[in-house]
């Protein structure tokens, strides 16, 4: 990997660091995300002026619901400070990190994950 040139071989090399483990449900996981990526969408939603963020900060600070956000403890795209920092924008928010997970808890541990969430919905 060259610093800033990023290719398709790049992404595939680094995959396992998306998932608290490298088994058959995550390899099978990545492939299939692969497979449905639009990257029409994802140069949209990353292009310039896509983002306000003093409105979202506005918004989010009304935002009266309650919310939880789910970290995963390994996630190295959202990992659990960045999780937290997104956390204080809410006025009424829960941050769960859950332990030995990356970016895809539910995939990492089904059942500790559908139980904060259950937790949280209860």
């Amino acid at each position: 990997i060259v610093s800033g040139r990023a290719t398709t071989d790049s992404w595939q090399d680094i995959a396992p660091f998306w998932y608290g483990r490298w088994d058959e449900a995550a390899q099978a996981h990545h492939v299939a995300g692969n497979a449905q990526r639009n990257s029409e969408a994802a140069g949209v939603f990353g292009s310039e002026g896509a983002f306000a963020p003093d409105a979202t900060r506005t918004a989010l600070a009304l935002f009266g619901q309650p919310v939880l956000l789910l970290a995963g403890e390994v996630d190295l795209n959202s990992p659990p400070p960045a999780v937290a920092e997104t956390a204080r924008l809410f006025p009424h928010a829960e941050l769960v990190v859950q332990p030995g997970a990356a970016h895809f808890p539910w995939l990492d541990d089904a059942d500790r994950f559908t139980a904060a969430v259950a937790a949280f919905l209860g």
